[in-house]
């Protein structure tokens, strides 16, 4: 009879109704987003490397090629005027003398007739003699004919480093060492 007085309805004690709990639906869908967006920033970013590993940099190599194929011209023009002006300052003009068939008329004394060798075009071969090329170029230079280009000696002093120096560097890294060690001890302790 005690049963019979309490007037429970079934539906008073349902605990695990599916009404209470959140929805899985907007957790998952968040997540989607989430994933979709950084799937998507690493697309982009490999779509960007790819052009600029197929587009941008086949480009300078290009550029560069170009620009040392136009240097090693240069320079070989440049040793092939200083070998031409070498070997011009080495000729020298020899008088050969010829000889005049004798002819019917007598004369008093025979007169030789002097022939002066003129320069003709002086072949230069592909390949250059070093050595040669050197010499030229010291004559040239020291004549003061040649002027010296200007090459770079040693790297710029700019930068971090060079202000503060390597010491410095090492000790600044050891000091955020402990700053880390000390921020995990501080959250592990409270």
């Amino acid at each position: 009879m005690a049963f019979e007085d309490m007037d429970l309805d079934d539906n008073e004690f349902d605990m695990g109704s599916d009404d209470s709990s959140p929805p899985e639906e907007s957790a998952n869908r968040t997540f989607y987003i989430v994933a979709g967006v950084i799937g998507g920033v690493m697309l982009l970013s490999l779509i960007c490397l790819a052009l600029y590993a197929l587009v941008y940099q086949p480009r300078q190599r290009d550029q560069r090629a170009t620009q040392v194929a136009a240097i090693n011209a240069q320079n070989t023009q440049l040793a092939q005027a200083a070998v031409e002006t070498g070997l011009a300052a080495k000729f020298t003009a020899t008088p050969t003398v010829t000889p005049i068939p004798p002819t019917a008329t007598a004369s008093a004394s025979p007169s030789p007739t002097l022939v002066v060798a003129q320069p003709t075009d002086i072949l230069v071969s592909p390949t250059i003699d070093r050595t040669a090329t050197v010499s030229a170029l010291l004559t040239e230079a020291a004549a003061g004919r040649l002027t010296a280009t200007p090459t770079a000696s040693a790297l710029p002093d700019t930068g971090f480093v060079e202000d503060v120096g390597i010491p410095a560097m090492v000790g600044l890294a050891l000091v955020l060492v402990v700053v880390i060690f000390l921020a995990r001890r501080l959250r592990t302790a409270t």
